[in-house]
């Protein structure tokens, strides 16, 4: 993906954005593994520019019940961030916890009903399939080192309107909705969402373009290259 900055408004202190982000979805015997790599320069009107840069790795178990998680998060060459962990569910629609090694040794409880970012995904497609046009859950991905955020979904009945990407491949050409998610942070009660994506996204969890919206400022991300992975032989 491409990524560059789609507006700000003028108390942002933001002038201008641009960078990469590399998403693989890949699938073993027994489970989903994601890395998520990206590098955004970001402009300031008064600090000059700042690289920030991510490198976000998963595993999760194909019945969503067993999780790993590890990012590693740079500030202009400098650690800024480092999570690494495991969470487990007690069975579907249980709660469960996550065990954290880095940046410390810690625990967090997870409640009933929370899911791991895959299962959503899996989820958001099939009630997309089926007509739906909203979905709530509370998704846990380890990152930040917080608990399960509320992601509301609305999903638009559109399906199948062009989007805006530079790739062409036949993994574009499948069924697809223009989704929007909505995420707040663990125990907040605000009616706003800390930041919202919006997306195309396909029936084979491909999302074709992104709109990161912060409120003061838009990312938007560009899906400029893909490729199939091969599947495992199992």
């Amino acid at each position: 993906y491409a990524m560059t900055l789609g507006s700000a408004k003028s108390n942002s202190g933001i002038i201008g954005a641009r960078g990469t982000m590399v998403y693989e979805w890949g699938e073993t015997c027994d489970g989903w593994t994601v890395q998520q790599r990206y590098r955004l320069r970001m402009q300031y009107a008064e600090d000059g520019e700042v690289e920030i840069s991510s490198n976000y790795v998963t595993w999760e178990a194909k019945d969503g019940l067993r999780y790993r998680f590890n990012e590693r998060k740079l500030r202009n060459g400098e650690v800024d961030e480092e999570i690494r962990g495991v969470a487990r569910l007690d069975g579907p629609g249980k709660g469960g916890v996550a065990e954290f090694s880095r940046p410390s040794v810690s625990r967090l409880d997870l409640a009933p009903g929370t899911i791991f970012p895959t299962r959503h995904t899996i989820e958001l497609i099939e009630r997309a399939m089926a007509g739906d046009q909203f979905l709530a859950r509370h998704v846990f991905d380890g990152s930040g080192g917080e608990n399960a955020v509320e992601i509301t979904a609305a999903i638009a009945s559109d399906p199948n309107s062009p989007a805006k990407s530079g790739a062409k491949s036949p993994l574009l050409q499948r069924p697809s909705w223009r989704v929007r998610l909505a995420f707040f942070p663990a125990g907040s009660t605000s009616e706003r969402p800390e930041y919202e994506l919006g997306m195309r996204l396909h029936d084979n969890g491909v999302s074709a373009d992104m709109v990161l919206d912060y409120s003061d400022f838009t990312i938007k991300a560009r899906l400029d290259e893909i490729e199939a992975l091969p599947k495992p032989s199992c």
